[in-house]
C-alpha cells in the first residue's frame, strides 16, 4: 500500500473535524465536498481514525454494533482506488433489514446496491493469525444479503480516503430469513444475479469476493483482532459485492439470488 500509515501529520483537532462533517451530511442528508485533502498527510490510518471516531461517538449515543463490512474486494477496483487490500466498515442494529422490507428514499444518500454473502458467527475470532479453519469453524451460518452503499461524498467523488472514512460507504444491510449451512454450497462457483424493477442488472459469482467470500472474511477477522476490536459470536460479517454495483434509485424493488442461498429482497419508497 503506497499510502502512509502515520496519523501524527493529521491533528487530533482535523480527524475530528473531518469526523463531524461526515455525521452532519449523514443527520441531514445533504452530501459534502470529498475530504480526502484534510487526511492526504496522514494517508489511510487517518480515514480509519475518522471512521473509528464515528464509531465511538455513534456508539457512545446508543448505537448497537451489530457486525462488520468488507469492501473493495474485487481487484478491479482496488486498482482504481490504487491499494493493494480490502477495506472495512462498522455495521450498526439500525442499519439492518429484513428479507422484503421497505427503505425510505431518505434513509441513504446516493444509494447503490450489490449482492453479496453474509456470514453470521457463532464464535469470537481473537486472534491476529486466524486460520481459515478456525474460521470455518466460527460461521454458524449464511445468508443471500444486498448492500445498500451510499457516500455522503457528493456525486460519488471519492478516492479511498473518502470512503474508508466515510464508514466504507455503507448505508444499510438486507439479510435474508432462512439461514443455510455453509457446507450445503460451494460458495466460490456459487452464481449471483441481481434485477432491479425486474431487469437483469448485475451477474456474478462467489470466486468475485477475492476468490471466495471466506478469504475476504479472514482479512477482516485478522484486521480487527489486531486493532482489538475482534470480531464476536453473532455479528453479521458482509464479505463483499459477488459483481458489479449497480444504481438504485427511489421507487424501485431489488431482487438478488444467489445459488444455494436463495433470495433476498428489497424496495425503495418514492421521494
Amino acid at each position: 500500500m503506497t499510502a502512509t500509515t502515520d496519523t501524527a501529520t493529521v491533528s487530533q483537532t482535523d480527524i475530528a473535524a473531518v469526523a463531524q462533517r461526515l455525521r452532519v451530511a449523514e443527520s441531514t442528508g445533504r452530501p459534502i465536498e470529498p475530504v480526502r485533502d484534510a487526511l492526504a498527510p496522514g494517508g489511510i490510518a487517518a480515514a480509519y481514525a475518522v471512521q473509528r471516531t464515528n464509531e465511538d461517538t455513534w456508539t457512545a449515543e446508543g448505537r448497537r454494533i451489530a457486525g462488520r463490512k468488507i469492501g473493495l474486494t474485487a481487484a478491479s477496483v482496488q486498482a482504481q482506488m490504487a491499494v493493494n487490500q480490502p477495506d472495512f466498515g462498522v455495521l450498526f442494529a439500525d442499519m439492518c433489514l429484513a428479507d422484503g422490507e421497505s427503505m425510505a428514499a431518505a434513509d441513504v444518500l446516493q444509494p447503490r446496491i450489490e449482492a453479496e454473502v453474509a456470514l453470521v458467527l457463532k464464535k469470537d475470532l481473537p486472534y491476529p493469525d486466524t486460520t481459515v479453519t478456525e474460521l470455518a469453524a466460527a460461521v454458524d451460518y449464511l445468508l443471500p444479503s444486498i448492500e445498500i452503499v451510499g457516500s455522503r461524498i457528493r456525486n460519488w467523488d471519492i478516492s479511498i480516503l473518502d470512503t474508508i472514512a466515510d464508514n466504507a460507504s455503507c448505508g444499510r444491510i438486507v439479510t435474508g430469513l432462512n439461514p443455510v449451512l455453509p457446507s450445503a454450497v460451494d460458495l466460490a462457483s456459487a452464481g449471483m444475479v441481481v434485477e432491479v424493477n425486474g431487469k437483469v442488472v448485475s451477474v456474478g459469482s462467489g470466486a468475485a469476493c477475492l476468490g471466495h467470500p471466506y478469504r475476504a472474511a479472514l482479512w477482516l477477522a485478522r484486521r480487527m483482532a489486531e486493532l482489538e476490536r475482534p470480531l464476536r459470536a453473532g455479528e453479521i460479517v458482509m464479505t463483499g459485492a459477488l459483481g458489479p454495483m449497480v444504481s438504485f434509485p427511489p421507487g424501485t424493488s431489488a431482487v438478488a439470488s444467489i445459488q444455494g442461498l436463495g433470495q433476498v429482497r428489497i424496495n425503495q419508497e418514492e421521494k
